[in-house]
């Protein structure tokens, strides 16, 4: 298969779910008004998703390493597609929970081998630039997502949008069986860690679900405690296995990687939300519907979308570490600015700063992966992507509970209206602000990781 069938083949499975996403945001107020949510219950919707895609991503790299990465790609699709179209039937909150919780699954087998796929087709030379085609499909998704998104749910409901889906990955899983052939293996000969991956999973579960919970229920900080305690002791399980689920010590004798996976966690536990707060905001708070909101959120990720390859090729030629720097301080400015929204705020100021944000995302998210895939040798692009990918899903989910944990306090279990707009605007400016804070200390951890010395261009002096 040649190189610019694998990119097709991979870049359209990569489209998939950040379309899914994006585009669901601008449905949270319709499902919140359809099934008589809070906000809290709304939240869900999202973190079920994330969570289980957190959980499951580590476990399906692995796996990935020992079966063939193709074969996981396929299914993972596959199921993204079936789980699509039960997710758009649910008749009830619980029951859309519950798909989502299976699409989730999916979504990290995609996760887990759409990048290790790419890095091991291409040269050291060419990866910048086949990184920032992905993202930019990434971004392509994430842009028609809130169009798209906004448009369905208005016309059609929201259910539709799970439709497009699952269409959608009829065509990926067309140029998937068409067009690839052979398989990539990581390491064959080794065992998969079942104990490791009992303990990494449920205690993030339990960890998380605590967390989100600690405003609604007592009981919640016994689970917040239970789950970190799981976590710590995986830590030291995984130490001591000969084919662990992952190769902790990547993270005490490899700086560069270290740093740009924590910048990683950190900016997306800063961003992710913005999109679920921002279109309730329009939708509930300025009485928009979910058409225009979604017209307003586009300005950000077109921007991602058209910055990303140049971000990516730039990062060839300088220091990652400095244009993800630089990303991520065009990031914190934006999250600052957002934490002065009110109800009066001109809506070409909110489309400019959304923008800004994009450009923050695009010049961070590139580099950052090729810095992360550059410092690890061949034989670890597998662990190495599933390190990356579950960084990003947990600080997906750690926004997703922040807001959920600031919101939640100041809502309650009121459902979404127009009449506690003002409540929510203030929980929204709180939020933005934590989140300016925390990637302000990104930017620190972005410059922390040194001088990218890549492994590639060692071995092949």
């Amino acid at each position: 298969m040649t190189k610019k069938y694998t990119l097709i083949a991979t870049t359209a499975a990569s489209f998939l779910t950040p379309f899914m996403s994006s585009a669901l945001n601008l449905a949270i107020p319709t499902i919140g008004q359809q099934f008589a949510s809070d906000v809290y219950l709304l939240s869900w919707v999202t973190t079920s998703y994330l969570l289980a895609s957190a959980v499951f991503l580590l476990p399906w790299g692995r796996l990935s390493d020992l079966v063939g990465r193709k074969k996981i790609l396929i299914g993972g699709v596959l199921l993204f597609t079936l789980t699509s179209l039960f997710c758009g039937l649910s008749w009830s909150l619980p029951s859309l929970l519950a798909f989502r919780i299976v699409q989730g699954i999916s979504a990290a087998m995609i996760y887990a081998t759409a990048i290790p796929i790419l890095t091991l087709t291409f040269s050291p030379q060419e990866r910048g630039r086949v990184l920032g085609i992905n993202s930019a499909s990434v971004y392509t998704g994430l842009s028609l997502g809130p169009v798209l998104g906004g448009v369905i749910n208005q016309y059609l409901g929201w259910s539709c949008i799970f439709f497009l889906a699952s269409v959608g990955g009829i065509v990926a899983l067309y140029f998937l069986l068409r067009y690839m052939s052979g398989e990539w293996f990581g390491a064959a000969e080794e065992k998969f860690d079942g104990k490791g991956a009992f303990l990494y999973g449920t205690g993030l579960l339990v960890f998380m679900y605590g967390a989100s919970s600690l405003v609604r229920w007592e009981g919640a900080l016994y689970l917040f405690i239970l789950g970190f305690l799981m976590l710590v002791c995986f830590v030291f399980y995984e130490l001591r296995r000969k084919f662990p689920l992952i190769h902790l010590g990547l993270f005490k004798k490899n700086v560069a990687f270290a740093f740009s996976n924590l910048a990683a966690l950190i900016n997306y536990s800063a961003t992710y939300a913005v999109g679920f707060l921002i279109s309730i905001y329009l939708q509930v708070v300025r009485g928009v519907d979910s058409q225009f909101a979604g017209l307003i959120l586009l300005s950000q990720p077109v921007l991602q979308a058209l910055f990303s390859p140049f971000a990516g090729r730039l990062s060839d030629r300088v220091e990652p570490r400095i244009v993800a720097s630089v990303g991520m301080t065009m990031t914190t400015i934006g999250l600052f600015v957002f934490s002065f929204l009110s109800a009066q705020t001109a809506l070409w100021f909110l489309i400019i700063n959304l923008a800004l944000l994009g450009i923050g995302f695009a010049f961070f998210a590139a580099p950052n992966n090729n810095a992360i895939m550059s410092s690890v040798e061949k034989k670890e692009y597998g662990v190495a992507s599933a390190v990356l990918g579950t960084m990003r899903l947990i600080g997906q989910c750690l926004s997703m509970v922040l807001m959920t944990l600031i919101t939640t306090h100041y809502l309650g279990k009121v459902s979404l209206s127009p009449i506690y707009g003002g409540l929510f605007t203030k929980s929204m400016r709180v939020s933005f602000f934590v989140f300016a804070l925390i990637c302000c200390g990104g930017v620190f951890a972005s410059l922390a990781r040194g001088e990218l010395a890549r492994k590639e261009d060692k071995e092949s002096n």
